[in-house]
């Protein structure tokens, strides 16, 4: 019985016939699924962005919905007095008129004060993978919180 020795090698090669190939298809394997992954997490990390971008927008608007009948003087300093019903009116309103590049399912889901002096919004949307995945197929949902005040100098 014969049995075939690479040159110089003093070993059988018969058995690594097809390995070359197999890690070859496993990386690439392996490389594609890494790409989708960061595609996906760069995706969902800009829709984070816009939505936030989109709520201190909002909530810069609804700080200053005040009327000048609710602004007074507390120790010796200027105070504007808000309201729910304004900071929500105002987001609403700004919300209506902002632009909303590819943001899916945009929801007002807080817009309300807790000291009267400063404006809080809370939006939610539904971020979907740009690349279909076993992972996410649906998507995920996104919310992000703003605050501003309006401050008298």
């Amino acid at each position: 019985m014969a049995h075939w020795t690479g040159v110089g090698t003093g070993r059988s090669t018969r058995g690594e016939d097809g390995s070359t190939l197999l890690l070859t298809i496993f990386y690439g394997f392996l490389a594609l699924l890494v790409v989708l992954i960061v595609v996906a997490a760069t995706s969902l990390y800009l829709e984070r962005k816009r939505l936030f971008t989109l709520a201190d927008g909002a909530a810069l608007a609804a700080a200053e919905s005040f009327t000048l009948d609710s602004v007074a003087i507390e120790a010796g300093e200027l105070h504007a007095a808000l309201t729910t019903g304004e900071i929500r009116a105002a987001a609403t309103a700004y919300l209506a008129v902002a632009e909303q590049p590819g943001i899916d399912s945009l929801v007002l889901a807080r817009a309300d004060t807790a000291d009267g002096q400063s404006a809080t919004i809370t939006l939610q949307a539904w971020w979907r993978p740009p690349v279909l995945t076993l992972f996410v197929p649906d998507g995920l949902p996104v919310e992000v919180t703003a605050v501003a005040r309006s401050v008298f100098h």
